[in-house]
C-alpha cells in the first residue's frame, strides 16, 4: 500500500472516532441527586425519622388540621447532615372567627451522626419545639405535644421491587406544665405501594402524656397514618389521620388532616 492509502486510512479513522465522541458527549446525562436520600422521608406523621435534606436543598410545607387550623414551615439543609427549620400557624384560619395564634414561632435542628449501612441504621439527633393541633394555654403547650430533644434511628429492607422503611426513637419533649416529664418512645414504617401511593404508619407511645388529671392522653398512645398521593418526585400531597386508638380525652373521632410538601434546590 502506498504512503496515500495509509494517510487516507488513518484519517479515516480519526474522523470516525471524533463523531463517536461527539455521540457520546450528547448522551451524557448528569444525574442529580435527590433531595432525600434513597427511600428515607424527614418526617412520618407527626415523629421524626433519621432522613436529612441534601445540601442546599429545601422543603416547603403546609398542614391543614380540625377547627380550621393552617400551619407552615420551611426545613433548609445546610449540609449534607445538618439542617434547621422553622414553622408557624394557627387554628381558625378557616373560620367566621379571628385566628387563635400560636405563641412563638417554632424551630428544629437536625444532625445525621450515622449513614445506614448495610447492616446497621442510619442513626440522627435532633431537637424540634413544633407540636401539633391546638395551643392548649392553660398548660403551655399543643395536644400533639413537640418531640424536643430526640435519637432516632431508619433502616430501609428490600420488599418486591419497593422498599419498606423501619424507624425507632426516643424523646424528650419541654412541653412539661402538665407535670408529665417522661421520656417518650415512637415507632413508625413507610412504604410505596405502587409508583404514586405512599403509606405511612407510626406509633407514639406517649408517654410524657398519660397523666390521669392534667394529660390529654388516655395512656394507650397515639397509633396516626398517612396515605400519599406522590405527584412528583419533589411534590408529595398526604392525608392525615391521627388518634386512631381513640387514646384523646376530649374527642369522638379520629383526627383528619392534610399535608402538602414540596422539595426543591437552590
Amino acid at each position: 500500500m502506498t504512503t496515500k492509502v495509509y494517510v487516507s486510512i488513518i484519517a479515516a479513522a480519526l474522523a470516525l472516532c471524533q463523531v463517536n465522541l461527539a455521540t457520546a458527549q450528547r448522551q451524557v446525562v448528569v444525574p442529580q441527586e435527590p433531595a432525600y436520600p434513597g427511600w428515607m422521608p424527614t418526617m412520618l406523621v407527626d415523629c421524626p425519622t433519621a432522613g436529612t435534606l441534601q445540601r442546599a436543598s429545601f422543603d416547603v410545607y403546609m398542614r391543614a388540621y380540625p377547627n380550621g387550623g393552617i400551619m407552615g414551615g420551611t426545613d433548609i439543609g445546610l449540609s449534607n447532615r445538618f439542617s434547621v427549620g422553622i414553622s408557624y400557624g394557627a387554628e381558625g384560619i378557616i373560620a367566621e372567627h379571628k385566628p387563635n395564634w400560636n405563641p412563638r414561632v417554632e424551630f428544629s435542628v437536625k444532625l445525621n451522626l450515622i449513614d445506614e449501612g448495610l447492616v446497621f441504621p442510619a442513626m440522627t439527633i435532633g431537637f424540634c419545639s413544633q407540636g401539633f393541633g391546638s395551643y392548649v394555654e392553660r398548660f403551655e403547650r399543643y395536644t400533639f405535644k413537640s418531640k424536643g430533644f430526640y435519637a432516632v434511628a431508619s433502616k430501609n429492607y428490600p420488599l418486591s421491587q419497593w422498599q419498606v422503611g423501619l424507624h425507632g426513637g426516643i424523646n424528650f419533649s419541654t412541653e412539661q406544665e402538665d407535670k408529665d416529664e417522661n421520656l417518650d418512645f415512637f415507632v413508625g414504617a413507610d412504604t410505596r405501594l405502587n409508583k404514586n401511593v405512599g403509606l405511612v404508619v407510626e406509633y407514639d407511645f406517649a408517654t410524657n402524656d398519660d397523666r390521669r388529671e392534667t394529660s390529654l392522653g388516655k395512656g394507650r398512645g397515639y397509633l396516626n397514618m398517612a396515605v400519599q398521593w406522590i405527584y412528583a418526585d419533589n411534590l408529595v400531597m398526604e392525608v392525615l389521620l391521627k388518634n386512631l386508638n381513640n387514646n384523646r380525652k376530649d374527642a369522638v373521632d379520629i383526627w383528619r388532616g392534610f399535608r402538602v410538601t414540596y422539595i426543591e434546590h437552590f
